[in-house]
């Protein structure tokens, strides 16, 4: 149940995110959530290698421990991710000047 609530508050956050900066909604609301899990895909890859090279005994058995280790570091990478995309379309906002006011004036000349 607390994955269904991950799942759904961040592609909601990258959907408003999308919407805000008139980008494509769905595919960065899927995006985010498939950056959170293959977060924790790798995560379980690279604690699976560090675990084979130093013999640290982990027990893989555990599935309830390795979802409560994958939440925050899939958080994490999706604020990175989400901090990434906004910086960027921060920079590349185009600001619309409404012209129709200004028809018929004089052009002032710097």
């Amino acid at each position: 149940m607390l994955g269904l609530l991950l799942i759904y508050f961040i592609g909601k956050r990258f959907y408003d995110l999308a919407t805000e900066y008139n980008q494509k909604k769905w595919l960065y609301a899927i995006l985010s959530v498939v950056v959170y899990y293959v977060t924790a895909l790798v995560l379980g890859f690279v604690l699976g290698i560090l675990d084979t090279l130093f013999d640290w005994g982990i027990d893989w058995d555990n599935s309830f421990g390795w979802s409560l280790l994958g939440i925050p570091a899939g958080l994490l990478a999706v604020w990175g991710f989400y901090t990434i995309l906004e910086t960027k379309w921060k920079k590349s906002v185009v600001i619309v000047k409404d012209e129709i006011q200004d028809i018929g004036k004089k052009v002032e000349e710097d």
